[in-house]
C-alpha cells in the first residue's frame, strides 16, 4: 500500500477536532525563542555504500575497548564473551527484544526466560524474579515505585555513593509521583550510619544501597539491613552480578528487593546500551513485581510446557495506576545472559570474579606505590576503587588515551574531591597491561 500525505482537507479535520485552527497553536507552548526557524541543510544524497564509508569514519573517530586497555567500569564493564552467545542469540528463532504475545506458542523463548529466572535467583538467594527490565537504572527506578506501592509510603534513603546515572535514571521516571530521596554519605563515601539513623522516619518507605558502591567499596550492608527494617522499611540492594563470586548474595543479609546491571553477563559495551536489567524480590511481594514472569507446567498429557505465569497491569489501565510499565521484557539479552551463565557455569562465574579480584588488588597495590597516588579510602572493595591522582585528572585521561588507555572514569563531581579516578579491572587485564599502566602513570607527579 503506498503512503499517501495528508491532505489540506484531512489536516483541516484533524485540527477542527482536537480545538484548534492550526498547526502553529499545537506548538504555541513551546517559547519562540527556542524554536528553530532556518532552513534544513541537508548534505546531498549519498549512496547506501557511502553512506556506509561516512558511518564507518564516524566509529572510527571513537575510542574503543579493542582499541585501548580498558580500565573504565561505572557499571559497565569489559568482559569476555564466549562466541556461543551472539551465535545463539543471532539465531532467527530467538532474534526478538520482546515478550511473545501469543507466548504458549514460543516455548523455546519462554524456556529460556524460565532458565534466566531461575540462574537470577540462585545467583543473588532470592526467591523470584523477572525476566528482565531495561538496564540497572531503570530496574532501581522499578524497585523504588514497586516498594511504595507495597507500603504506601514515599521516602526513601540512598546510603553509600549510589551510581549518579541510576539516580538520574530513577528522578527522571519518578518525577510525577511525590517522592522524597535523603542521602547518607560518609566523606569515605560509604553509609553515614547517623546520618542514616536520622533520616529514618515512619514516612520511610525503602532505604537503598549499592554493594559494592558506586566507588568499589564494600558496605556494611548488615547493619544497614538492621536499620532499615527496625524503622519498617524495605531494604533494596543494587548488586553486581559477579560481586557475588567472592562477597555475599543479597538474599543472605535479607534483601527485599534486588537489581543488578546484566551488562556483564555476555552483553557487549556498545557505547552505553542497549543493556539489561535484573530485578528480583522475596516471594511475598510477587503480586508487585515489575514486568513479565514465565513458569513451568505440564499439559494434558502430562508434558511440561513453559507459560507466562503472572503479568503485571500494564497496558489495560492508566500509566499512573499501573504496577510497571515496561509491557515487555529485554528478551534478547535476557538471552545473551542466559546463554552466557549456562556456558560458564557456577564455577566460571567465580573465576571471573576471583580474577577480577586479585588483579583488581594487584593493580592498586602497583599504583599506591607510586609518589602522589593513594586510594580514596580504606575500605575493602571487590574489583573496582578510586584513586586520588596527582596533577590535573584531564589531562592524563587525555594523554592515557593518546598512549592506548582507557584509564578509567573522572568521578571528582561525585565525591567533591579533585583528581579522583574511578579504576575497573576485569578478568580480561594481563599482568603486562597493568604493569603497562603504572609505568604510564609514573611520569605524573
Amino acid at each position: 500500500m503506498p503512503f499517501v500525505p495528508a491532505s489540506d482537507k484531512d489536516r483541516e479535520y484533524m485540527l477542527s477536532k482536537i480545538g484548534v485552527q492550526n498547526f502553529e497553536q499545537l506548538i504555541e507552548n513551546i517559547p519562540s525563542e527556542v524554536r528553530y526557524r532556518g532552513g534544513m541543510d541537508f548534505p546531498e544524497q549519498l549512496s547506501e555504500y557511502e553512506v556506509t564509508r561516512l558511518m564507518l569514519s564516524y566509529s572510527n573517530m571513537n575510542n574503543s575497548a579493542s582499541s585501548h586497555i580498558c580500565f573504565m567500569g561505572g557499571g559497565a564493564y569489559e568482559r569476555y564473551i564466549p562466541s556461543i552467545v551472539g551465535d545463539t542469540i543471532n539465531r532467527a528463532e530467538f532474534r526478538t527484544a520482546y515478550t511473545p504475545y501469543q507466548a504458549e506458542v514460543s516455548q523455546g523463548t519462554l524456556q529460556a526466560m524460565y532458565e534466566f529466572q531461575t540462574m537470577i535467583c540462585e545467583l543473588f538467594g532470592m526467591d523470584v524474579a523477572n525476566a528482565s527490565l531495561y538496564d540497572g537504572g531503570t530496574a532501581l527506578a522499578e524497585a523504588v515505585l514497586m516498594a511504595s506501592a507495597i507500603n504506601r509510603k514515599t521516602e526513601f534513603v540512598y546510603v553509600g555513593t549510589i551510581n549518579p546515572n541510576y539516580k538520574d535514571v530513577v528522578k527522571t521516571i519518578t518525577q510525577g509521583r511525590k517522592f522524597t530521596y535523603l542521602d547518607a554519605i560518609a566523606a569515605d563515601g560509604t553509609t553515614d550510619f547517623e546520618k542514616l539513623k536520622s533520616s529514618l522516619s515512619d514516612k520511610t518507605s525503602a532505604v537503598i544501597v549499592q554493594q559494592p558502591n558506586f566507588l568499589g567499596s564494600i558496605e556494611d550492608v548488615r547493619e544497614i539491613e538492621k536499620l532499615a527494617h527496625a524503622n519498617g522499611s524495605l531494604f533494596i540492594v543494587a548488586a553486581d552480578p559477579f560481586s557475588v563470586g567472592v562477597i555475599e548474595a543479597p538474599g543472605n543479609y535479607n534483601a527485599d528487593i534486588v537489581i543488578a546491571e546484566g551488562q556483564p553477563l555476555g552483553i557487549p559495551l556498545s557505547y552505553g546500551g542497549p543493556y539489561l536489567g535484573i530485578f528480583a524480590c522475596k516471594q511475598e511481594f510477587v503480586r508487585k513485581i515489575p514486568g513479565r514472569l514465565a513458569g513451568v507446567t505440564t499439559d494434558l498429557d502430562g508434558k511440561r510446557g513453559f507459560v507466562l505465569t503472572l503479568q503485571t497491569r500494564e497496558q489495560q489501565i492508566k500509566r499512573e495506576k499501573a504496577t510497571s510499565n515496561i509491557c515487555t521484557n529485554q528478551g534478547l539479552f535476557m538471552l545473551a545472559a542466559t546463554v552466557y551463565l549456562e556456558t560458564m557455569g557456577k564455577s566460571g562465574v567465580k573465576e571471573v570474579a576471583e580474577q577480577s579480584f586479585h588483579k583488581a588488588h594487584y593493580l592498586a597495590d602497583r599504583i599506591t606505590e607510586l609518589d602522589g597516588y593513594e586510594l580514596f579510602n580504606n575500605k575493602p572493595f571487590v574489583f573496582e576503587f578510586a584513586i586520588s591522582v596527582p596533577g590535573d585528572i584531564v589531562e592524563i585521561l587525555d594523554q592515557a588515551n593518546d598512549s592506548g588507555f582507557l584509564a578509567g572514569i573522572n568521578v571528582s563531581k561525585h565525591v567533591n574531591r579533585p583528581n579522583t579516578l574511578l579504576i575497573a579491572v576485569t578478568e580480561t587485564r594481563t599482568k603486562k597491561e597493568m604493569d603497562d599502566f603504572v609505568d604510564f602513570l609514573k611520569q605524573f607527579k
